[in-house]
């Protein structure tokens, strides 16, 4: 009976089952069919970027009764050192979109200010984002107080609106920053430099619109408040009361995770992007730790490898952004994080260990640009090339003969002195007399770079270039904070780069050699007359040949070969002269050189991504040079203080690259270096090295 009526119950109930499902799935299929339909871009999802940005602000502080005042926060932005109130760094994040175009997120970001620019006056250190006031009291007297950012960052809420391809946006939450703070007293010199975390709040908005189906791009201002902080500078003597406050500019590029791309994405991007292939973002990140145990070491100086052993580490991300702008021609900006330091600071070897540490180190992250440049390729005609997309170089296809043009700012080895098989430490071989020829005394700031421009004719199986660059302020760039560490604001200082390459087949495998010669042109000294100046006057050996420098040339030329052997196999070989009696510039000690190796695919062993390298090296200085490191003299990144007996410096390098995926590598290195610096009583030095990189 019960069971009955059920049945009963439920079949009166079962047209407005069906009416139910029916104007469900209806309404189903027309949320889909108007979600297919509708142009806008679905923000949905987690993401992840990089941003640059500028900061400006103030600091108001009080040293005691009646002492106080503000300092201006905004440093000056050089594009010759990289200095100046300026800022990288990555952000990450989840966005939620409603029907209606409303949107919801949440997003952390760290920041990292530019190198800081050299100390000035009685300053312990130099200011990227921060500033610094002199105040006199009653305990120290006249005192300098300084206070410069070193990291930053933000937990931040995201609400906006969305309507078309747009997203307009107010943003607000916690954050932090981590500063450096600084108290010298004028008559003695003496400084106190604690740390300080500051937290607040940021509030501030923001615009972001798509540029390729994955990729968006956003300009943002923020505003931040850290609030007021009393430190006690020596010992409690010297209490100092300051605030924090900052804005900042922000342009930033994100990178969306998941799903497929956005059905109305292709009608999106017409309006801000005509052709998608018009943009490229590539990106990398490197990691190397590098280390040796103690080595025979009688005596030391300033630029020595340390007796007892070391180990240090560098890390770096870099962001390869370019644009097409019309026919042949694209603009690319690569912005960089880099910590860290090369063994001894990067002292110690001729031949240094690692490509991957600068000439100045760093313990925190700092940004920098280290490649701003246009390109401009005119095609002649002849038979066509395809040339696969990479970092720094677009899909696409050029003519067998062509003119080349590049200007701005980059590496000068990113065009001359290559080679297939030893050229990136990111990749290949890590030693400085390896991934070049030693003897090339490139134009390059501390990390590398310089302004310049180049031409590349390529005809057939020739290209001839050249190029000219803006040395450093003064020799030995970068190696030395006194000596200074930018490029030659004025330009006097300059290199003059030629080169000439003929690509071949050989045994049926392709090939190339390159000739390549430099001048620099610039205020330099010459070893003989620094010496004669110190015999004359007892004057320092080093501070002789400062004295002495004048004018001049200093010439170089270097061959460089590359063969294929076979799909798995290919060799390499380099040697180079440069004048051994004016000062190098700005690369290496070293006047001449003979390098050569061999590397091998994994092919062989069903490991096609995976490499092993194997290359020896002899490096050597002409007698004059000998002389004047045996009379204390000290060079770019050697300097024992002494050098009585002198040996060629020979270095062999090995490599094994392991490739856990096509775009992640995990790299083995290992060194052995003999006569470090040229000096037969230190070493032999034993260097390990492990190098993870990543890269998309």
């Amino acid at each position: 009976m019960s069971a009955s009526r059920r049945v009963v119950t439920i079949g009166q109930h079962l047209p407005m089952l069906a009416f139910v499902l029916g104007t469900y799935a209806a309404e189903a299929q027309a949320e889909e069919v108007n979600r297919l339909s509708d142009p806008s871009y679905d923000w949905t999802g987690f993401y992840l970027g990089g941003h640059l940005g500028t900061a400006w602000g103030s600091s108001s502080w009080m040293a005691g009764p009646g002492i106080g005042g503000s300092t201006a926060l905004f440093q000056p932005i050089d594009t010759f050192d990289e200095g100046g109130s300026w800022f990288a760094g990555f952000q990450g994040g989840y966005n939620y979109m409603l029907p209606n175009h409303l949107l919801l997120g949440a997003e952390a970001d760290f920041s990292f200010p530019s190198w800081p620019k050299l100390p000035t006056g009685v300053n312990p250190f130099g200011v990227s984002i921060g500033g610094s006031s002199t105040f006199k009291s009653s305990t120290l007297g006249t005192a300098s107080f300084a206070e410069t950012a070193l990291a930053s960052g933000t937990v931040r809420g995201r609400i906006g609106y969305a309507p078309g391809n747009w997203l307009f946006y107010a943003t607000g939450g916690l954050a932090w920053t981590y500063n450096q703070q600084s108290l010298t007293q004028a008559s003695t010199g003496n400084t106190d430099t604690p740390f300080l975390w500051r937290l607040g709040w940021a509030a501030g908005a923001g615009v972001e619109a798509p540029i390729t189906p994955r990729w968006t791009a956003r300009l943002e201002y923020l505003f931040t408040d850290y609030g007021r902080t009393t430190t006690a500078f020596f010992g409690g003597t010297q209490p100092v009361s300051s605030n924090w406050e900052l804005q900042e500019v922000r342009f930033g590029l994100n990178y969306r995770f998941g799903g497929d791309a956005d059905p109305g994405s292709a009608s999106i991007l017409s309006d801000v992007l005509p052709e998608p292939n018009n943009m490229s973002l590539h990106g990398q990140t490197t990691f190397v730790w590098q280390g040796y145990s103690g080595i025979r070491s009688p005596y030391e100086g300033a630029q020595s490898l340390p007796s007892g052993g070391q180990g240090r580490e560098t890390f770096d991300a870099t962001l390869y952004a370019g644009l097409r702008l019309w026919q042949g021609a694209e603009l690319w900006v690569d912005p960089e994080i880099d910590q860290g330091f090369g063994l001894a600071d990067t002292h110690g070897l001729a031949g240094f260990s690692s490509g991957e540490a600068y000439k100045l180190g760093a313990t925190y992250p700092y940004a920098r640009v280290q490649r701003y440049f246009l390109r401009q390729t005119i095609d002649l005609g002849g038979a066509t090339q395809n040339i696969d997309a990479d970092i720094n170089q677009f899909a696409g296809s050029t003519t067998e003969n062509r003119v080349v043009l590049t200007v701005g700012k980059f590496a000068v080895v990113d065009i001359f002195d290559t080679n297939k098989y030893a050229d990136d430490p990111k990749t290949d071989f890590l030693n400085w007399s390896v991934m070049n020829t030693a003897s090339f005394d490139y134009a390059a700031d501390a990390w590398g770079f310089s302004y310049g421009a180049a031409a590349e004719w390529y005809q057939g199986n020739w290209t001839l270039r050249g190029g000219i660059f803006d040395l450093s302020a003064t020799p030995t760039g970068g190696a030395d904070d006194a000596a200074g560490y930018g490029l030659d604001p004025t330009f006097r200082q300059f290199e003059l780069v030629s080169e000439i390459e003929r690509r071949h087949t050989l045994w049926g495998q392709p090939g190339g050699i390159k000739v390549t010669g430099f001048l620099d042109r610039g205020n330099a000294g010459s070893f003989k007359d620094a010496i004669t100046l110190s015999q004359a006057t007892g004057l320092d050996v080093n501070d002789a040949l400062a004295a002495v420098r004048h004018y001049q040339s200093r010439p170089g030329v270097s061959i460089n070969l590359e063969q294929q052997v076979s799909d798995t196999v290919g060799v390499f070989a380099r040697a180079g002269w440069a004048d051994g009696n004016v000062e190098p510039w700005d690369f290496m000690d070293i006047d001449r050189t003979i390098s050569g190796g061999v590397s091998l695919s994994g092919n062989q062993w069903g490991r096609p991504d995976d490499t092993i390298g194997v290359a020896g090296v002899l490096n050597g200085i002409s007698k004059i040079h000998a002389a004047w490191f045996n009379d204390g003299g000290m060079g770019i990144v050697i300097g024992d203080g002494q050098l009585p007996k002198y040996a060629p410096e020979k270095i062999f390098e090995s490599y094994y690259s392991f490739a856990i995926t096509p775009a992640l590598k995990l790299s083995l290195d290992y060194q052995f270096v003999a006569d470090p610096g040229y000096n037969p009583q230190r070493g032999p030095a034993s260097i390990g090295a492990v190098r993870l990189h990543a890269q998309f």
